[in-house]
């Protein structure tokens, strides 16, 4: 595992290791990782509000997160130093956009922490307890 920088293979591995967790498929065949239903990462297609600012070419690679509150949104988004970023057509929406191209600007731990948070914002709160109870047990992720 180690500190290396993240790829995408990390996001799949990390979501899918995550308990309860669904994949499914979006209406392009797009992978989104769900539990209990609600989805807490997803593999968007192209759209329009992400596009490449010198080409205008929607990005093919953006990947949705979720996370826990608007502070948790705007901690991500607006350090400097991680790939997160948001668009208008997500304001209010409580998940970060990162692209695939960009994820080695973070590490494999980092974007575990991501992946994990945004299991918890949207996992029930009896698994929600459970996974606390057995990852945190000194006050770090275990």
């Amino acid at each position: 595992m180690g500190d290396r920088p993240a790829r995408v293979g990390d996001v799949h591995e990390i979501a899918a290791s995550m308990p309860h967790v669904t994949r499914v498929e979006g209406p392009k065949g797009n992978p989104i990782y769900q539990v209990g239903g609600k989805s807490f990462v997803f593999f968007r297609t192209p759209r329009p509000d992400a596009k490449d600012p010198v080409t205008g070419e929607p990005y093919p690679d953006v990947i949705i997160i979720w996370v826990e509150s608007d502070a948790d949104k705007l901690a991500l988004t607006q350090d400097p130093a991680t790939p997160f970023f948001t668009t208008d057509h997500f304001n209010g929406h409580l998940s970060v956009l990162v692209r695939e191209a960009d994820l080695n600007a973070i590490t494999r731990t980092e974007l575990a922490e991501v992946i994990q948070d945004a299991w918890l914002s949207r996992a029930s709160n009896r698994r929600r307890a459970a996974w606390l109870a057995t990852h945190y047990t000194d006050g770090s992720v275990s």
